[in-house]
Parts: C-alpha cells; sequence; structure tokens
C-alpha cells in the first residue's frame, strides 16, 4: 500500500495505450453486438410464466434440472413465495404442435381412467385448447369438475342446461405438469397462475429500458456540469458510454459459450447496468475532486500535473474499493445461484471495466477536450 500511495505515473503522456486497449475493446464488442446481437429474455420478446405451489418443500435445482430438458426453450426457475412455491418462466407463449398430441391423449387418458366406460369425442382443437362432447350435460359437469380438481383448465363450452361440450385450455403449464408428476409424484402441486408475457409488453419493457439508461446518462451529465465544468462532464458520460458498451458487447461474445451462465438481457440485468452506471460514476467523481482541488491549490501547474497528481492520490482508494466489492461480486457469481448469477457477472465485469475507465479514460476525455477547446480549466 505505501508503494500505491507513492505512485507518480505520468496517465496523460500515456494516454494513447489506454486508447488503444479501449478502442480494440470496443471494436470487438460493437462488432459482436453487430454481427451476433444480444439474446433477449423472456421480459423482452414474451414468453409465458407459470407459478407452482408444492405440499412439500422442494429443492428447486431438482425443479430446475427436471424442466431444463424437456424442450420449453430457456428456461428460468427460482423460488417463490416460499420452500414450497416455484416460478417457470419460458420463452415459449404455446405448446409446440409435435407435443400437443401428448397433452390432449393425457387428458382423455384421464378421463378413461376416471370414468370408465365414458363414451365422448373431440370435436375440435386448435393450438391452445382441445372440444369434448361428452354424452349429456350432467356428465360433462362431472367431467369438467374432476379435470379442474386435475389440474387441467376445463371449463364447460357454454351455460345452457342442454350443453354437452367441455372446452380444456392446453397451454405450457400442462406440459409442466405432466413433467412434474412423473418425477415428484410423492410431492403433489397445483398451478396458482399462468401469465402470457406478449411482444407488445415485452416492446414497452425494452423502450423503457433504454430510455432510463439515457435518461441516468443525461442526469449525470447535468449534474458533473453543474458541479464541476462542462469539460469533466463529457468525460464522465463519454467514461460510462464506454463502460456500458464493453459489457454489452462482452453479454453478447460470451453468450452460450460458457456452460451453465445465462447472459439474456433481463430486467434485472437492466438493474444491474443502473447500478453499475452508479458505480462507476462515484468513482470518477472522487478523482475529478481532487483534481478540481489541485486546480485551486496549483494554480500555476498545467492541466496534465494536476489531472495525473489527482489520479495518482485517489488511485489506492480507486482500487482497494474496487477489489474489495469485486470480492463480494465473486461470491455471488459462484454462489449466488443461477438467479444471481446474470447480475453479478455483469457486475463482476463492469466493476473491472469501470475501474479501468475511472483511471483511464475519464480524465484523458477531459484533458482532451480542454485542448481541444483550448479553455482553460478553472475553479
Amino acid at each position: 500500500m505505501q508503494i500505491i500511495d507513492n505512485l507518480n505515473i505520468d496517465f496523460i503522456k500515456n494516454r494513447k495505450i489506454a486508447y488503444i486497449v479501449s478502442s480494440v475493446l470496443l471494436i470487438l464488442g460493437i462488432g459482436s453486438l453487430v454481427l451476433r446481437g444480444l439474446e433477449l429474455g423472456i421480459d423482452f420478446k414474451g414468453g409465458s410464466e407459470i407459478t407452482l405451489e408444492f405440499e412439500n418443500p422442494i429443492d428447486i435445482t431438482d425443479i430446475r434440472e427436471d424442466l431444463s430438458n424437456i424442450g420449453i426453450g430457456n428456461v428460468e426457475v427460482k423460488t417463490f413465495g416460499g420452500e414450497q412455491g416455484v416460478l417457470v418462466r419460458t420463452e415459449l407463449q404455446n405448446i409446440p404442435p409435435e407435443i400437443f398430441p401428448r397433452i390432449v391423449a393425457s387428458i382423455t387418458n384421464f378421463i378413461d381412467a376416471s370414468f370408465e366406460g365414458i363414451q365422448y369425442s373431440v370435436t375440435d382443437s386448435s393450438r391452445d385448447h382441445v372440444t369434448l362432447r361428452l354424452p349429456d350435460p350432467e356428465t360433462a359437469k362431472n367431467v369438467s369438475a374432476k379435470l379442474l380438481r386435475h389440474g387441467f383448465q376445463s371449463s364447460l363450452a357454454s351455460q345452457e342446461a342442454n350443453n354437452v361440450d367441455l372446452v380444456v385450455r392446453v397451454t405450457i403449464s400442462d406440459w409442466i405438469q405432466e413433467t412434474l408428476r412423473e418425477k415428484h409424484a410423492d410431492n403433489k402441486f397445483s398451478v396458482s397462475s399462468e401469465t402470457l408475457v406478449g411482444p407488445k409488453i415485452g416492446d414497452e419493457l425494452k423502450f423503457d429500458a433504454i430510455i432510463s439508461i439515457l435518461l441516468a446518462l443525461l442526469v449525470i451529465l447535468i449534474y458533473i456540469g453543474f458541479r464541476f465544468k462542462f469539460a469533466f462532464a463529457v468525460g464522465a458520460v463519454a467514461a460510462l458510454f464506454h463502460d456500458v458498451i464493453i459489457t454489452l458487447g462482452i453479454f453478447s461474445l460470451l453468450y452460450d459459450v460458457i456452460p451453465g451462465l445465462n447472459l439474456e438481457i433481463s430486467v434485472s440485468i437492466v438493474a444491474a447496468f443502473l447500478t453499475l452506471i452508479g458505480y462507476s460514476i462515484n468513482d470518477s467523481v472522487v478523482v475529478f475532486d481532487r483534481v478540481r482541488e489541485n486546480l485551486k491549490i496549483h494554480k500555476t501547474a498545467a492541466l496534465e500535473q494536476n489531472i495525473n497528481r489527482g489520479i495518482n492520490l485517489t488511485i489506492r482508494r480507486t482500487l482497494v474499493t474496487s477489489l474489495t466489492t469485486l470480492f463480494v461480486v465473486t461470491i455471488l457469481l459462484f454462489f449466488g445461484g443461477e438467479v444471481l448469477r446474470g447480475f453479478a457477472f455483469t457486475m463482476f465485469f463492469g466493476i473491472i471495466i469501470g475501474t479501468y475507465s475511472s483511471i483511464f479514460v475519464a480524465s484523458n476525455f477531459v484533458y482532451e477536450y480542454a485542448m481541444k477547446s483550448k479553455k482553460k480549466i478553472q475553479f
């Protein structure tokens, strides 16, 4: 630590090295974003959200393994409301055509087993429901009630006294129930709710996420410009754009590369980016505050000398803070479970890149802006 306290590095003189490093990272990140794009989660592209309630506590890892290989696409499974609750989120909104007959067969097998010798027929079916015709209205009521108690989404086709048809919805939850009933026969459960997230809602969330990040950058630009000088505001926001684009590029580059790491862009990832922006700007403000102090004390010194002195005097604080936070985030990344892994991954790389930009990017932009505008920065 004593060595760090006595640093005297000429960051401004060596800024071109930082420019090369940042340029390479930005080119790789932007290139991957253009060529590969980002994988959006259910929040943004739509899907299904199902909540299950078990009678006894369950191991969420077992449920996750049971549902990961049944063909419902990218699935997110986490506890919900307690040890008996499970929240399942999948990108699908309807059962694939090849699975639909299996669910219909499950419905008819249940009816055959529950009502021996009953005569009925399938009169209509689509991708999300099947219509059954029973011999008489009383039987239709009994079958519908039995199906409901067993977890199927059944209802009478109409409330007329002579109605003999019933409609059974065939949804993602039926597929999940069929899978889990086989594997957890000793632990009964029911579907508490099933919600579809449509593309329109996903588009609205996508728009809101972009606006929230842009507004955060705008407010920071105004605050730094008011608190310091416009040159500092330009440096801070440029560093934040640098951090966000590179971190997004890492998401794009590493998606589907690291086993067990879900790098879909979800609402929690947007929250991580907003947290990252706050963390990074805090580091930059600490450096700027010391630079401003130096400019007040050493009024005759060159701008690059005051900037170098400010970075060298705060580098210990910057590194200690970053390493401490990085240690906690690393624990979350490896031991925080699948739900927190994407958030922790964003923060892990974001802290590293944010620390780098606070030292090597933000102040360099201040210097470049001052040199090109040919205005002396005074406080």
